[in-house]
This record gives structure tokens, sequence and C-alpha cells, in this order.
């Protein structure tokens, strides 16, 4: 049974700091987080550290090579009332390159805040900070234990990150993801469609366009054949798309081309989708004789299926209610490390992080006065499950 009235009571307690909250961003924004500079990263992580060791939390510093620093929060004193764990999920580094500031400042403006990594996801990092320290304020004897991770490859891809946050889910009985929500109305992201990328590359044979075009095997109009059918491929009903995104091919006009490639975009809703795509892009053959295909890739991001986030959105849309607000869902077609979570078998709710619009691009802003409702809602997440 939750507990009567607590959302409530965590809402009253975060309201007042929304201007601690908003000083907080402002540091974390400012300090530039770009996922290919470790340098830079490394400075970001280091104040994103000590905002958290001022909270009271035990904070872990894993070193990476060639990639920022990942960190592992953990509150103290340790008040888990029973065994099990909850990961709260997210990344520091952003999109954009160092010295973006210059052109696009932190600024407040029309109730919304801007710069660089506002919204994905340094806001979704604050909301969790000052949702921990109104839970401490509250003196609350949380049932699990709990551990932050923040990561700094997650707009590349994760590669480096992944065997650390895929450790923690599996000691996890859940994962909250604190990536942005979806749309002006705050949704939460309870479906998400798997990703991935294959390549293509059809090989003819040259020769004389005007000579002896009877000899060539043209490598583009085999490509093309093979591309119409692939669209057929496509089902938006289902959530499976395949897009061809690059081609190229030939030398000269009067060239029978012997070479031509494409680059596909994968993504289906479900894993049993995406296994049949991959099969059926292993499957090609050619369709005019003396051509050969070469395909490789697949997917390399699962789908978050919504079975894995229907429990913890309904305990969520249940919290939300006791703070008069309603709480939606949606399905995205973009990734998170929500999806590898996910696909490991742990329950997983993503888009936790805050209420805004303008992911990667200039006018990148949140909503300011949705910071303190996002914060208790974590809040009463982390305190009720």
């Amino acid at each position: 049974m939750l507990e009567a009235g607590l959302p409530k009571t965590l809402l009253q307690l975060l309201k007042p700091r929304l201007p601690q909250m908003l000083a907080t961003l402002r540091r974390f924004v400012t300090a530039e987080s770009p996922s290919l500079e470790k340098a830079a990263t490394d400075r970001c992580c280091r104040v994103i550290a000590e905002e958290w060791n001022k909270r009271g939390a035990r904070v872990e510093r894993i070193a990476q090579k060639h990639r920022g620093d990942l960190l592992r929060i953990t509150p103290l004193p340790n008040k888990s009332g029973s065994s099990g764990q909850l990961l709260v999920l997210g990344h520091y580094d952003t999109v954009y390159s160092t010295g973006t500031l210059a052109k696009m400042p932190f600024r407040l403006e029309g109730g919304k805040a801007y710069g660089p990594g506002t919204f994905d996801m340094k806001a979704g990092i604050v909301q969790a900070l000052f949702a921990l320290q109104a839970l401490q304020h509250a003196e609350m004897r949380l049932r699990k234990r709990l551990v932050f991770l923040w990561t700094s490859d997650e707009e590349i891809g994760s590669e480096s990150s992944r065997k650390f946050f895929e450790t923690e889910a599996r000691r996890s009985d859940a994962v909250f993801v604190l990536e942005p929500s979806f749309g002006s109305r705050g949704l939460l992201k309870t479906a998400r469609k798997g990703v991935g990328g294959a390549e293509l590359i059809v090989h003819g044979r040259a020769s004389h366009a005007g000579l002896a075009p009877q000899e060539g095997v043209n490598a583009i109009h085999e490509l093309a054949r093979q591309l119409a059918a692939i669209a057929g491929w496509n089902d938006f009903r289902r959530g499976v798309t395949v897009n061809a995104g690059i081609i190229e091919g030939g030398t000269r006009t009067n060239v029978i081309p012997e070479r031509a490639r494409a680059l596909l975009d994968l993504r289906a809703l479900r894993n049993s989708d995406m296994r049949s795509l991959e099969r059926r892009l292993h499957a090609l053959r050619p369709l005019q004789s003396g051509a050969r295909l070469e395909v490789t890739g697949g997917f390399d991001r699962p789908p978050l299926e919504r079975k894995m986030s229907a429990s913890l959105y309904a305990r969520a849309k249940s919290l939300a209610k006791q703070m008069n607000v309603s709480l939606g869902e949606c399905t995205v077609g973009g990734g998170s490390d929500g999806n590898f979570t996910a696909a490991l078998g742990i329950p997983t709710l993503d888009g936790l992080g805050a209420v805004g619009d303008g992911a990667h691009s200039s006018h990148e802003h949140i909503l300011i006065n949705t910071m303190p409702c996002r914060a208790a809602l974590l809040a009463a997440l982390l305190a009720t499950i």
C-alpha cells in the first residue's frame, strides 16, 4: 500500500528548493561535457560529484581511459529496510562540442531554462539529486538500497559504460531512467524501439556502357531493386522501419558500375520483429545473374518493450495522481540505456527526467516549474517500490 500523502509531502518539500535546483542546473550546464572530449567531460564529472558529496552521499568515480569517468553514488547512511536495490540511471555527456556555450548560453527566459544539455539530460540529474535530498529531509526508511549511476558516453552508443550499468541492473529490482520526458505533458517513455544499422553492398561487373553493356552487371540497378523490395518490409503499425539513409555507387555514366552500397537504419518495437528483420536481411539473394550481395550489421540496441515498464508506470501514475498530476505515457522511436536494462529482464521505466523540448538543438530547454514535481515523483517511486 502506498504511504498516504507521501507524494504531496515530498512536493511540498521540493517546491521551495526550485531556486537551488536552478542554480545547480546552471553549474552542470556551464560545465560542458561533449561525449568525445574526455578532459571536458571529466571536469563536468567533478562538478557533479561535488554536488552529490554535499548532499551526504558516497560518490565513487570510475575511471575510463578514453571517455569521461562514471559516477556511482549511494546515499549515506543507507537506511534501506530490506534487501534489494533500485538503480537510477542517466548520462551527463551531451552532443555539443566545447565552446557551444558562447553561442548558446545558459539562460532563464519565459519560464524556461535554456542551454546545451539542459533537457537531455542534466536537469534529470539535478532532479534526482533533490529527490534524494527530499527523502533525507523526510527521514524516509527506504525499502531498498539506492544506486545512482551517471555515465559519460550514452550519446555515442554507451560502448564504454554498458558493462557497468548492466552489472548494476542485474543487482536491481527496477531501473529508473532519467532521460527527458516526451512533450509538454511530460509523458513517460514506456516503450522504445530497438535500433540498429546494416550495410548492403552489391558487387557487379564493370563494362563499357556503350560498347559492351551486355557484358556488365549493373550493381546500382541491383541495389535499387533490393531497396525497393526492402521498402516493403516497413510496417508502421507494428513499429518496424527500414530506412535507406545513404547510397553510393558508380564511377562514370559510361561505365556499368561494379559496386554499390546502401546504409540502412533499422528499428523495431518487439524483440521478435528485431530478430525477424535481421534474418530477412541476411537471407537476401541477388535478383540478377552475376550479382553478389554482402550484408553486414544488425541491431545493436534491443527494444524496450512496454511489458517491462507496465507495472512501474502504473505505480508512477498512481503517485502522480496524489499530487493532482495526470501522468501519461508514450512510445518513442529512439533508444536509451533503458533498452539494455529492459533486455536483461529488469523492469525499467524511462522518461522520468525533465519536461521540455529541443533536445540536440539550439533551442533546447526545460520547463522550470515542472522540476519540483518531477523530483517528487522520482522520490516517491524510490520510497515505495
